[in-house]
């Protein structure tokens, strides 16, 4: 039995996943604290430290330490900030001592890459391949942002990227749950991050003029080996939950009212419910993502001790693809 094999948990399809740990990376997030204080009815002195914090991708460094940035995307210098925060870590780059087998890492994003593939282009056309600089080469690929967060923390499971438009964020979370029940992993970071760039924005604001792109990433620490409330909120994905309260379109929309995280707004519109129920607000909250053109997703989050956030009909809903909440 391989070293990796034995630290693998035993798969339990219906094992409760829990968010053990998260945080919020949205620079100039300042304005959004108190909107969400204002209409969740908490202190905005609440909300405010999950939402401070964040530097911009080019001062990334006073979060990850300046070595080893060089290269890096603003998506992929976010995502880092995000995971590194939501891992309690202190500032400053702290290298692995090995490699974790058993710590997954799914990531959300449509446009990171978009500014290195579209320069690449010009250049190739204008002087050929071979002035590509090898250094700038690998950021043409979309996993890059997976790939560089499990590299960096030293996460040796599963490792996805999901760049399925307005839902790839709870489309990474269902991925993320069903690793965890399937025991490929007993611990994934979920990290949404989005960067605002000429070319991103130019993209983003071709589709969707209504809202404007802004740059931002969100990770979540998911678990199911967790058996109690304090160990952080009850996940469950699906649509037609009973909530009164809800992040995302149809209730309170970040998108809107602050700039829309696009690819990542799955992610991010979770760890605000995670920061919302910590600030007091009472649960469940149900989170949602996407739009008429790319679907929508929905879960709910409950700071509730339960084992299991019920399903409407009072039977646990399977995880499985073509659940609620799947609906194009």
């Amino acid at each position: 039995m391989t070293a990796m094999a034995a630290r693998r948990p035993v798969p339990d399809v219906t094992a409760t996943v829990r968010v053990s740990g998260w945080s919020l990376h949205l620079p100039e997030a300042g304005p959004l604290a108190a909107e969400l204080a204002d209409w969740w009815q908490v202190p905005v002195d609440r909300l405010a430290g999950a939402l401070a914090g964040a530097v911009p991708a080019d001062r990334a460094h006073e979060v990850l330490g300046r070595k080893g940035l060089l290269y890096k995307e603003p998506a992929t210098r976010l995502a880092l900030c995000a995971a590194h925060r939501a891992l309690g870590l202190p500032p400053g780059r702290t290298r692995p001592a090995g490699v974790d087998p058993a710590t997954a890492v799914v990531v959300a994003g449509n446009l990171g890459n978009v500014a290195t593939v579209a320069a690449l282009a010009r250049t190739v056309r204008a002087e050929g391949g071979r002035a590509v600089s090898p250094l700038a080469a690998p950021n043409a690929s979309s996993n890059v942002v997976s790939s560089t967060v499990a590299l960096w923390f030293g996460f040796g499971a599963a490792n996805l990227m999901f760049c399925s438009g307005a839902t790839a964020g709870l489309d990474a979370v269902r991925a993320a749950t069903l690793l965890l029940r399937a025991g490929r992993a007993a611990r994934v970071l979920v990290v949404g991050a989005e960067p605002a760039d000429e070319t991103a924005t130019g993209l983003h604001q071709a589709g969707r003029a209504s809202s404007m792109l802004r740059a931002g990433a969100a990770c979540l620490v998911l678990t199911c080996d967790a058996p109690t409330a304090a160990a952080g909120p009850v996940l469950a994905l699906g649509g037609g939950y009973p909530a009164a309260r809800r992040l995302g379109p149809g209730g309170f929309d970040p998108a809107t009212r602050w700039g829309d995280c696009y690819g990542a707004a799955g992610v991010v519109n979770l760890a605000l419910a995670a920061a919302l129920l910590a600030a007091g607000v009472a649960g469940p909250i149900a989170v949602a993502c996407g739009d008429d053109t790319d679907g929508r997703r929905e879960a709910l989050l409950d700071a509730g001790g339960a084992a299991e956030a019920p399903a409407p009909d009072g039977r646990r809903e399977a995880l499985l693809d073509g659940g609620r909440g799947a609906d194009r």
